[in-house]
Protein backbone atom coordinates (compact mmCIF):
# COMPACT_ATOMS: atom_id res chain seq x y z
CA UNK A 1 0.00 0.00 0.00
CA UNK A 2 1.38 3.41 -0.94
CA UNK A 3 0.51 6.58 0.22
CA UNK A 4 -2.51 8.41 -1.01
CA UNK A 5 -2.06 11.70 0.10
CA UNK A 6 1.08 13.33 2.03
CA UNK A 7 0.53 16.34 3.58
CA UNK A 8 4.29 17.60 3.50
CA UNK A 9 6.37 18.49 6.50
CA UNK A 10 5.44 22.58 6.71
CA UNK A 11 8.47 23.65 8.69
CA UNK A 12 9.39 24.18 12.27
CA UNK A 13 7.07 27.36 13.56
CA UNK A 14 9.06 27.97 17.00
CA UNK A 15 11.92 26.97 18.76
CA UNK A 16 13.20 27.29 22.33
CA UNK A 17 14.62 24.65 25.04
CA UNK A 18 13.39 23.07 28.10
CA UNK A 19 13.76 20.11 31.08
CA UNK A 20 11.92 17.44 31.80
CA UNK A 21 11.25 19.85 35.11
CA UNK A 22 9.87 22.75 34.01
CA UNK A 23 6.49 24.04 35.31
CA UNK A 24 5.62 26.76 32.28
CA UNK A 25 3.74 25.77 29.41
CA UNK A 26 6.00 25.39 26.81
CA UNK A 27 5.64 24.51 23.08
CA UNK A 28 8.73 23.60 21.24
CA UNK A 29 7.89 23.40 18.00
CA UNK A 30 4.90 22.61 15.89
CA UNK A 31 4.83 20.95 12.42
CA UNK A 32 2.34 19.18 9.56
CA UNK A 33 2.60 15.86 8.23
CA UNK A 34 0.52 13.62 8.11
CA UNK A 35 -0.84 11.05 5.51
CA UNK A 36 -4.53 10.08 4.75
CA UNK A 37 -5.00 6.92 3.41
CA UNK A 38 -8.94 6.74 3.59
CA UNK A 39 -11.56 10.17 3.65
CA UNK A 40 -12.80 8.31 6.78
CA UNK A 41 -9.86 10.08 9.07
CA UNK A 42 -11.05 13.46 7.95
CA UNK A 43 -13.75 12.59 10.47
CA UNK A 44 -11.49 12.68 13.09
CA UNK A 45 -8.29 14.78 12.39
CA UNK A 46 -7.51 17.66 9.76
CA UNK A 47 -4.94 16.66 7.91
CA UNK A 48 -3.41 20.09 8.64
CA UNK A 49 -3.43 19.43 11.93
CA UNK A 50 -0.12 20.74 14.10
CA UNK A 51 1.97 18.23 15.41
CA UNK A 52 2.96 20.11 18.85
CA UNK A 53 5.94 18.76 21.33
CA UNK A 54 4.74 20.27 24.31
CA UNK A 55 8.40 19.14 26.53
CA UNK A 56 11.79 17.26 25.65
CA UNK A 57 14.41 16.62 27.22
CA UNK A 58 13.83 12.92 28.54
CA UNK A 59 15.31 10.14 27.79
CA UNK A 60 12.14 7.62 26.50
CA UNK A 61 9.12 8.35 27.16
CA UNK A 62 6.07 5.89 27.29
CA UNK A 63 2.89 5.02 28.80
CA UNK A 64 0.76 7.97 28.61
CA UNK A 65 -2.40 8.13 30.96
CA UNK A 66 -4.69 10.79 31.11
CA UNK A 67 -6.49 11.59 34.60
CA UNK A 68 -10.15 13.25 34.24
CA UNK A 69 -9.43 15.60 36.67
CA UNK A 70 -7.31 17.29 33.48
CA UNK A 71 -3.61 16.05 33.66
CA UNK A 72 -1.77 13.89 32.32
CA UNK A 73 0.67 11.20 33.52
CA UNK A 74 3.81 9.65 31.93
CA UNK A 75 6.73 7.23 32.55
CA UNK A 76 10.62 8.20 31.55
CA UNK A 77 12.03 4.89 31.94
CA UNK A 78 15.48 5.19 31.87
CA UNK A 79 15.02 8.13 34.47
CA UNK A 80 12.73 5.93 36.76
CA UNK A 81 9.92 8.87 36.72
CA UNK A 82 6.79 9.98 35.99
CA UNK A 83 5.83 12.93 34.98
CA UNK A 84 2.82 15.20 35.09
CA UNK A 85 1.72 17.33 32.44
CA UNK A 86 -0.92 19.84 32.98
CA UNK A 87 -2.32 21.88 29.92
CA UNK A 88 -1.81 25.43 30.56
CA UNK A 89 0.99 24.92 33.69
CA UNK A 90 3.57 22.39 31.66
CA UNK A 91 5.42 19.45 33.32
CA UNK A 92 6.81 18.29 36.35
CA UNK A 93 7.80 15.50 38.26
CA UNK A 94 5.51 13.15 39.77
CA UNK A 95 7.06 10.56 41.19
CA UNK A 96 10.42 8.82 41.58
CA UNK A 97 11.52 6.33 41.79
CA UNK A 98 8.37 4.83 39.52
CA UNK A 99 9.52 1.29 38.99
CA UNK A 100 12.71 0.10 39.83
CA UNK A 101 12.74 0.23 43.41
CA UNK A 102 15.71 -2.48 44.19
CA UNK A 103 13.69 -5.19 45.25
CA UNK A 104 16.71 -7.68 44.33
CA UNK A 105 20.06 -6.25 44.22
CA UNK A 106 20.64 -7.19 40.91
CA UNK A 107 17.85 -5.80 39.12
CA UNK A 108 17.79 -3.26 36.29
CA UNK A 109 16.71 0.37 37.81
CA UNK A 110 14.23 0.79 34.79
CA UNK A 111 11.28 2.81 35.90
CA UNK A 112 7.56 2.47 34.94
CA UNK A 113 6.07 1.53 31.60
CA UNK A 114 2.66 1.47 31.01
CA UNK A 115 0.19 3.36 33.63
CA UNK A 116 -3.57 2.66 33.88
CA UNK A 117 -6.23 3.61 36.45
CA UNK A 118 -8.18 0.83 38.25
CA UNK A 119 -11.51 1.43 38.78
CA UNK A 120 -10.74 2.30 42.57
CA UNK A 121 -8.57 5.33 41.14
CA UNK A 122 -5.66 3.54 41.99
CA UNK A 123 -2.83 4.49 40.17
CA UNK A 124 -0.97 0.77 38.55
CA UNK A 125 2.22 0.82 36.88
CA UNK A 126 3.91 -1.85 35.01
CA UNK A 127 7.16 -1.76 36.59
CA UNK A 128 10.41 -2.99 34.39
CA UNK A 129 12.77 -2.66 37.06
CA UNK A 130 10.87 -4.50 39.38
CA UNK A 131 9.43 -6.61 36.82
CA UNK A 132 6.44 -6.35 38.53
CA UNK A 133 2.25 -4.86 38.12
CA UNK A 134 1.83 -2.71 41.55
CA UNK A 135 -0.47 -0.03 42.30
CA UNK A 136 0.94 3.17 44.27
CA UNK A 137 -0.31 3.16 47.98
CA UNK A 138 -1.02 6.95 47.86
CA UNK A 139 -3.60 9.20 46.40
CA UNK A 140 -3.10 10.53 42.94
CA UNK A 141 -3.53 14.26 44.22
CA UNK A 142 -0.16 12.93 46.81
CA UNK A 143 1.62 10.59 45.16
CA UNK A 144 4.60 8.75 46.93
CA UNK A 145 6.67 5.64 45.92
CA UNK A 146 5.07 3.27 47.56
CA UNK A 147 3.93 0.22 46.02
CA UNK A 148 0.99 -2.72 46.21
CA UNK A 149 2.28 -5.39 44.39
CA UNK A 150 -0.53 -6.86 42.45
CA UNK A 151 1.71 -9.44 40.22
CA UNK A 152 5.48 -10.44 39.36
CA UNK A 153 5.39 -14.38 39.60
CA UNK A 154 4.04 -16.81 37.18
CA UNK A 155 4.24 -20.76 38.02
CA UNK A 156 6.87 -19.51 40.35
CA UNK A 157 9.01 -17.45 38.42
CA UNK A 158 9.36 -14.38 38.08
CA UNK A 159 7.75 -12.18 35.42
CA UNK A 160 10.46 -10.76 32.15
CA UNK A 161 9.38 -6.91 32.57
CA UNK A 162 5.90 -5.80 32.31
CA UNK A 163 5.28 -3.81 29.54
CA UNK A 164 1.66 -2.36 28.44
CA UNK A 165 -1.58 -3.46 30.01
CA UNK A 166 -5.59 -2.47 29.56
CA UNK A 167 -8.37 -3.26 32.45
CA UNK A 168 -11.41 -4.32 31.06
CA UNK A 169 -14.73 -3.28 32.69
CA UNK A 170 -14.87 -6.43 34.81
CA UNK A 171 -11.70 -5.17 36.42
CA UNK A 172 -9.92 -8.29 34.28
CA UNK A 173 -6.14 -6.60 33.44
CA UNK A 174 -4.43 -7.27 29.83
CA UNK A 175 -1.13 -7.10 30.26
CA UNK A 176 2.09 -7.66 27.64
CA UNK A 177 5.67 -9.27 29.06
CA UNK A 178 8.56 -8.63 26.54
CA UNK A 179 12.36 -8.96 28.03
CA UNK A 180 12.95 -5.13 27.32
CA UNK A 181 13.25 -4.45 30.29
CA UNK A 182 16.01 -6.76 30.81
CA UNK A 183 19.45 -5.64 29.80
CA UNK A 184 19.92 -8.21 27.85
CA UNK A 185 16.70 -9.51 26.46
CA UNK A 186 16.15 -12.60 25.37
CA UNK A 187 19.72 -13.49 26.29
CA UNK A 188 19.65 -11.81 30.12
CA UNK A 189 20.57 -14.42 32.26
CA UNK A 190 18.11 -13.13 35.01
CA UNK A 191 15.27 -14.22 32.69
CA UNK A 192 13.42 -16.95 34.13
CA UNK A 193 10.53 -17.47 31.97
CA UNK A 194 11.48 -19.20 28.26
CA UNK A 195 8.72 -17.34 26.80
CA UNK A 196 7.22 -13.89 26.15
CA UNK A 197 3.82 -13.78 27.31
CA UNK A 198 0.43 -12.21 26.72
CA UNK A 199 -1.49 -12.84 30.16
CA UNK A 200 -4.79 -11.81 32.34
CA UNK A 201 -4.65 -10.18 35.43
CA UNK A 202 -8.08 -11.74 37.13
CA UNK A 203 -9.75 -9.46 39.78
CA UNK A 204 -9.17 -12.61 42.09
CA UNK A 205 -5.44 -12.34 42.05
CA UNK A 206 -5.10 -15.33 39.40
CA UNK A 207 -2.49 -14.70 36.68
CA UNK A 208 -3.49 -16.32 33.32
CA UNK A 209 -1.74 -17.38 30.59
CA UNK A 210 -3.13 -16.28 27.34
CA UNK A 211 -0.47 -16.62 24.53
CA UNK A 212 2.86 -17.75 25.15
CA UNK A 213 3.94 -17.39 21.12
CA UNK A 214 4.43 -14.04 20.25
CA UNK A 215 8.04 -13.26 19.39
CA UNK A 216 8.03 -9.14 20.48
CA UNK A 217 4.71 -8.45 22.31
CA UNK A 218 4.09 -4.54 23.66
CA UNK A 219 1.28 -2.55 23.16
CA UNK A 220 -2.79 -3.98 23.71
CA UNK A 221 -5.87 -2.64 23.38
CA UNK A 222 -9.33 -3.52 23.61
CA UNK A 223 -12.27 -2.97 20.93
CA UNK A 224 -15.16 -1.45 22.17
CA UNK A 225 -16.99 -4.26 22.56
CA UNK A 226 -14.28 -5.91 24.63
CA UNK A 227 -14.71 -9.00 22.36
CA UNK A 228 -11.17 -8.35 20.80
CA UNK A 229 -7.63 -8.03 21.89
CA UNK A 230 -5.00 -6.28 19.94
CA UNK A 231 -1.41 -6.74 20.64
CA UNK A 232 1.51 -4.90 19.45
CA UNK A 233 4.51 -6.99 17.83
CA UNK A 234 7.40 -5.12 18.37
CA UNK A 235 9.56 -7.14 16.19
CA UNK A 236 11.23 -5.44 13.24
CA UNK A 237 11.78 -8.70 11.35
CA UNK A 238 7.70 -9.18 11.29
CA UNK A 239 6.20 -5.42 12.47
CA UNK A 240 2.66 -5.89 12.97
CA UNK A 241 -0.06 -6.02 14.95
CA UNK A 242 -2.73 -9.20 15.94
CA UNK A 243 -6.23 -9.61 16.83
CA UNK A 244 -7.62 -12.26 18.87
CA UNK A 245 -11.37 -13.17 19.78
CA UNK A 246 -12.26 -13.16 23.38
CA UNK A 247 -14.00 -15.99 24.31
CA UNK A 248 -16.98 -16.77 26.95
CA UNK A 249 -14.97 -18.69 28.94
CA UNK A 250 -12.03 -15.13 28.63
CA UNK A 251 -9.37 -17.47 26.61
CA UNK A 252 -8.40 -15.86 23.20
CA UNK A 253 -9.47 -17.61 20.01
CA UNK A 254 -8.46 -16.99 16.33
CA UNK A 255 -5.20 -15.17 16.62
CA UNK A 256 -4.68 -12.92 13.66
CA UNK A 257 -2.29 -10.45 11.72
CA UNK A 258 -4.36 -7.44 12.18
CA UNK A 259 -2.48 -5.46 10.10
CA UNK A 260 1.44 -5.59 8.64
CA UNK A 261 2.95 -2.38 8.82
CA UNK A 262 5.27 -3.75 5.80
CA UNK A 263 2.06 -3.22 3.35
CA UNK A 264 3.10 0.20 3.68
CA UNK A 265 6.26 1.44 2.02
CA UNK A 266 8.82 3.55 3.90
CA UNK A 267 6.55 5.31 6.31
CA UNK A 268 9.65 5.65 9.01
CA UNK A 269 11.56 4.24 11.66
CA UNK A 270 10.30 2.15 14.40
CA UNK A 271 7.67 -1.00 15.34
CA UNK A 272 4.32 -1.45 16.22
CA UNK A 273 3.89 -0.29 20.06
CA UNK A 274 0.93 1.49 21.83
CA UNK A 275 -2.68 1.69 22.02
CA UNK A 276 -5.35 4.34 22.15
CA UNK A 277 -9.39 3.39 21.10
CA UNK A 278 -11.51 5.99 20.76
CA UNK A 279 -15.50 5.53 21.44
CA UNK A 280 -16.44 4.98 17.59
CA UNK A 281 -13.61 2.87 17.09
CA UNK A 282 -10.80 4.55 15.48
CA UNK A 283 -7.65 2.86 16.81
CA UNK A 284 -4.35 5.26 17.11
CA UNK A 285 -1.78 2.89 17.05
CA UNK A 286 1.93 3.59 17.45
CA UNK A 287 4.15 2.29 14.84
CA UNK A 288 6.79 3.14 12.05
CA UNK A 289 6.93 6.78 11.69
CA UNK A 290 4.13 8.22 14.12
CA UNK A 291 0.61 7.14 15.30
CA UNK A 292 -1.13 4.72 12.79
CA UNK A 293 -5.60 5.70 12.56
CA UNK A 294 -7.48 1.97 11.86
CA UNK A 295 -10.90 1.09 11.75
CA UNK A 296 -11.45 -1.89 13.82
CA UNK A 297 -11.66 -3.77 10.69
CA UNK A 298 -8.26 -2.72 10.04
CA UNK A 299 -8.54 -0.22 7.36
CA UNK A 300 -5.73 2.13 7.84
CA UNK A 301 -7.09 5.39 7.43
CA UNK A 302 -3.93 7.89 8.31
CA UNK A 303 -0.55 8.25 9.55
CA UNK A 304 0.51 11.08 11.72
CA UNK A 305 4.86 11.42 11.76
CA UNK A 306 6.24 12.56 14.47
CA UNK A 307 10.03 12.51 13.25
CA UNK A 308 10.69 10.53 16.01
CA UNK A 309 10.45 7.22 17.63
CA UNK A 310 6.96 6.70 18.70
CA UNK A 311 5.89 4.81 21.81
CA UNK A 312 2.38 4.88 22.84
CA UNK A 313 -0.41 7.43 22.86
CA UNK A 314 -3.78 8.10 24.88
CA UNK A 315 -6.79 10.61 24.36
CA UNK A 316 -8.30 12.80 26.82
CA UNK A 317 -11.97 12.46 28.24
CA UNK A 318 -13.06 14.02 25.44
CA UNK A 319 -11.53 12.77 22.79
CA UNK A 320 -10.54 16.29 21.89
CA UNK A 321 -6.77 15.82 21.58
CA UNK A 322 -4.50 12.86 21.36
CA UNK A 323 -1.11 12.35 23.60
CA UNK A 324 2.11 11.17 21.98
CA UNK A 325 5.24 9.97 23.55
CA UNK A 326 7.54 9.52 20.94
CA UNK A 327 11.16 8.81 22.42
CA UNK A 328 12.66 12.13 24.49
CA UNK A 329 9.63 13.99 23.97
CA UNK A 330 5.63 14.61 24.85
CA UNK A 331 3.35 15.33 21.73
CA UNK A 332 -0.12 16.68 21.24
CA UNK A 333 -2.23 16.88 18.50
CA UNK A 334 -6.09 18.03 18.83
CA UNK A 335 -8.29 16.09 16.98
CA UNK A 336 -11.70 16.81 15.63
CA UNK A 337 -14.35 16.86 17.94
Amino acid sequence: MKRLLIVALAGLLTACSTTPKQTAPVTIEKYTDISIYDSQALEFINPKAQVEVLATGYAWTEGPLWIDEGFLLFSDIPNNTIEKYTPGEGVELYLQPSGGTGLYPDDDQGGSNGLLLSEKGELIALQQGDRRIAAMDAPLQAPTPDFIPLTDHYQGKRLNSPNDGVIASDGRLYFTDPPYGLAKGDDDPRRELDFNGVFALEPTGELVLLDDQVKAPNGIALSRDEKTLFVAVSDKDNPQWLAYDITAEGELANKRVFFDSRQVENPGPGVPDGMAVHSEGIIFATGPGGVWMFTEKAKLLAIIHTGRLTANCTLDTKQKNLYITAHDALLKVKLKP
